[in-house]
């Protein structure tokens, strides 16, 4: 059985944790932006944490279901509504066979996760079902979700329960001005020592261009690269290097103007100076970012970096505990 795509909204995607291992053949992770909310949704609903869910980006999609089953939304806060009666988030709820599941308007985050009892049932792509829409592969077709898809489903484990909700201690606050810890990266030290000061200290607002590459960032002081003599086969803009690999998460600054945080669905390498990486968890809180909000960047250590990474993980196992606890 499946769902069919009345209205895609802006722009809808199949993800789960993503196909890792290809990165270094210029295929990245994809998966979901917010991985923790992908996960907290699926065990809502009894799947397994990194089953497929459909990603819903500022304005969700209008869903026709074509059998009985336990959903949940999770995520940015986009009140999920059955047939017009608004349903409780990061709660599972049942939609029944012939019901239209829609969204209000954002209030707060980017992107809800919806999870369907089953799962998303598309072929796995190198290991995944997540959409890389700028390879075309994953999902439905390689592309974002249109009008006049069906969705497939695979087999519901029984386990989800209605009504079951997320605890308040493990759901995420969104909204606000947002601090994103950032390790100083291999090119920090080619900065200007006013430009290395400057880009911790000051507020940086998020750009409209955010989006699965990466989010950019504006309203801080311009910054400065040390000069030097380009070597063979840099640009000649001081922000470029001789083509080098890119981490998720790390920040480039072409002209060092306005800087770019990549994420799951960017490009592998290339030649600009990577002066930071945002650390792994708060990958989640990029994905929750909306345009214009103001973000700070906090330099840490390599080892705070790695604490944090471990603090996230027993969060996770927390998370995982007491759904088994429950079944």
């Amino acid at each position: 059985m499946s769902i069919n795509v009345l209205n895609p909204g802006l722009a809808t995607s199949v993800q789960d944790a993503g196909r890792e291992g290809y990165y270094h053949l210029g295929i990245p992770p994809a998966g979901a932006l917010d991985q923790y909310a992908m996960r907290a949704a699926n065990l809502l609903v009894g799947n397994q944490p990194t089953d497929a869910v459909l990603e819903c980006t500022l304005l969700g999609p209008k869903l026709e279901f074509q059998r009985d089953t336990l959903v949940a939304v999770s995520g940015g806060r986009m009140t999920p509504r059955v047939d017009g009666l608004e349903m409780p988030f990061d709660t599972a709820f049942r939609v029944s066979k012939g019901q239209i599941l829609s969204f209000d308007y954002l209030k707060a985050g980017a992107r809800g996760y919806l999870a369907i009892a089953g799962g998303i049932d598309v072929p796995e792509v190198l290991g995944s079902r997540s959409t890389y829409t700028l390879g075309g592969i994953g999902g439905i077709s390689g592309r974002r979700l249109i009008a006049g898809d069906e969705i497939p489903l695979g087999q519901s484990s029984g386990q989800g329960v209605e009504g079951a909700t997320l605890p308040r201690s493990m759901q995420t606050e969104l909204g606000g001005e947002v601090e994103l810890r950032v390790v100083p990266g291999l090119y920090y030290h080619r900065l200007l020592a006013q430009a290395a000061e400057s880009f911790f200290a000051d507020i940086w607002t998020v750009g409209s261009e955010a989006d699965r590459m990466g989010y950019r960032f504006k309203g801080g002081s311009a910054l400065g690269f040390e000069a030097r003599e380009q070597p063979f086969g840099a640009g000649s803009d001081p922000s470029n290097i001789v083509d080098a690999c890119y981490p998720i998460g790390s920040i480039q600054v072409p002209a060092g103007i306005e800087p770019i945080a990549l994420h799951r669905d960017a490009v592998s390498g290339g030649g600009y100076a990577m002066i930071g990486t945002v650390i792994s968890p708060d990958l989640n809180r990029i994905a929750q970012l909306q345009p214009n909000q103001k973000v700070r960047f906090v330099a840490v250590t390599l080892e705070e970096g790695l604490l944090a990474r471990k603090q996230y993980n027993q969060q996770i196992e927390r998370m995982l505990r007491f759904f088994n606890s429950q079944s």
